[in-house]
């Protein structure tokens, strides 16, 4: 628990708002979240522990006032802010920060409307004081509040709606289009959870890949750095911060488009799992264009295989549709021999089910629900054979397995999960009794296994 500051210790903060109203109602809501979280603001330059200054850039007098400003709270005060209308511009070379070049020793920089960022910036540089409405809530992750997720794994939403429209699904009546959360929050959110002892964070949403798509990628900001609200600096930016705290980032609800690709090399090199949750419900074309879907069975295949190449070690898993509405006997198995091709580690299949309000339900060619259930039962036998000899090849391997479960320090062994493996979806790793008697397991903490079996969609591994 944080200790409860006296007021000797209240940090103090200067503030300049130059500009227009705009950027005034900006001031005012950055001072409103100072004040709620306790600092107190200084008259004076050199009587605050550092200054915000709040830019203009519209006119060369504006900016140079907002320069002069710069510089007359860095002589007076030496540890400043700077956020506005100013902090997004570029420098006289067109390349650069504008404000960078001019002041370097400026602690962040960042543009207008970036209330999180620039509160990112105060706590970095400045910890924050007692917040009783967030440090004393019992089992919360600071801002990140309370999760109902065992402590050492938690999900981190970075969008809510949707923009496709398919046929089969009425989220996007129920949840509207697709809006991506600010990338600042989404990272002060994902570190509050490392930072509180979470080891696998599952990021989800809607369709993670179009992160950033409503706002048209967007730069926000992020400890005082420009990043784009765009998949692949979202993950590459988790990466970097699971990385500090030894922990796992999941990706979750992928739509292969062509842009994943680009995360695949973070995957090999290690920085984020090489995991991706791929929703392709079908592989046959036609039924994919019956169902709206963004993509052909062909390219998800090429996509697929490519991204083998890339990553010889990523597991894909996925779930589809069988007895979708119109669905030929042809068109179904196009879709088991695809599963084999493929090769999906982890598929789950759903026999299709008249959702009230779907648009599919008034498709031609219904099939009776015996069809139905048994296309899904032909599908999951497939699929359970392709599992099989996945997880048959990994034994020998020493794998990093994520401790769920391990009564009495895991003498008599445990449940864990590899990188193969996301909570309540896919299988686990069930772990024998150590055979040295110093090896303890500990719930929320990794271990290294020797895998010695398979056992149904499981593994038996050996503590090492």
């Amino acid at each position: 628990m944080n200790e409860v500051i006296s007021p000797a210790k209240i940090p103090h903060i200067g503030f300049v708002s130059l500009g227009c109203p705009k950027a005034l109602t900006d001031s005012e809501l950055i001072l409103t979240r100072l004040s709620a979280e306790g600092y107190q603001t200084s008259k004076t330059f050199a009587g605050a522990d550092l200054v915000i200054v709040n830019t203009c850039g519209f006119i060369d007098d504006a900016v140079q006032e907002s320069l002069d400003t710069i510089g007359e709270a860095l002589a007076e005060n030496g540890r400043v802010i700077v956020t506005g209308c100013l902090g997004a511009k570029a420098g006289a070379d067109g390349t650069g920060n504008l404000v960078r070049q001019m002041h370097p020793s400026v602690l962040a920089v960042t543009g207008p409307h970036a209330t999180q960022e620039v509160m990112d910036a105060v706590h970095l540089n400045l910890p924050k004081p007692h917040d009783p409405f967030v440090d004393l809530v019992p089992n919360a992750f600071g801002i990140a509040g309370i999760k109902l997720t065992p402590r050492h794994y938690a999900y981190l939403k970075i969008s809510e709606g949707c923009n496709h429209r398919c046929t089969f699904c009425i989220i996007p009546s129920m949840r509207g289009d697709l809006v991506s959360r600010p990338i600042g929050e989404v990272l002060s959110e994902a570190q509050a959870l490392f930072a509180g002892g979470v080891k696998e964070l599952l990021v989800i949403s809607q369709d993670t890949s179009a992160y950033g798509v409503d706002v048209k990628y967007r730069t926000g900001f992020w400890n005082g750095k420009p990043v784009k609200t765009r998949m692949l600096e979202l993950v590459q930016a988790l990466g970097e911060i699971a990385k500090e705290y030894g922990a796992w980032v999941r990706l979750h609800y992928v739509y292969p488009y062509p842009s994943v690709d680009e995360v695949l090399p973070l995957m090999a090199t290690g920085l984020v799992l090489p995991y991706l949750d791929v929703p392709l419900q079908h592989s046959h074309p036609d039924v994919l264009r019956r169902m709206k879907r963004p993509a052909s069975g062909e390219k998800n295949l090429e996509r697929i295989l490519r991204w083998r190449e890339i990553c010889p070690q990523i597991v894909i898993r996925s779930t589809f549709i069988a007895g979708f509405p119109g669905e030929t006997e042809e068109e179904f198995e196009h879709l088991l021999d695809f599963m084999r091709e493929a090769q999906i580690d982890r598929a789950g299949c759903f026999a299709y089910s008249a959702v009230a309000g779907a648009a599919a339900n008034e498709l031609p060619g219904m099939l009776p629900l015996e069809l139905r259930e048994e296309r899904r039962s032909r599908f999951m036998a497939v699929a359970e054979e392709v599992s099989a000899a996945k997880l048959r090849q990994r034994v020998g391997a020493t794998m990093q397995v994520l401790v769920d479960s391990a009564p009495g320090m895991g003498k008599k062994g445990g449940i864990g999960r590899s990188y193969a493996d996301a909570p309540e979806i896919d299988g686990v790793v069930r772990l024998l009794p150590p055979e040295k008697i110093s090896k303890t397991l500990k719930t929320g903490e990794f271990t290294r296994a020797r895998i010695v079996g398979t056992q149904g969609h499981d593994l038996v591994g050996l503590p090492v």
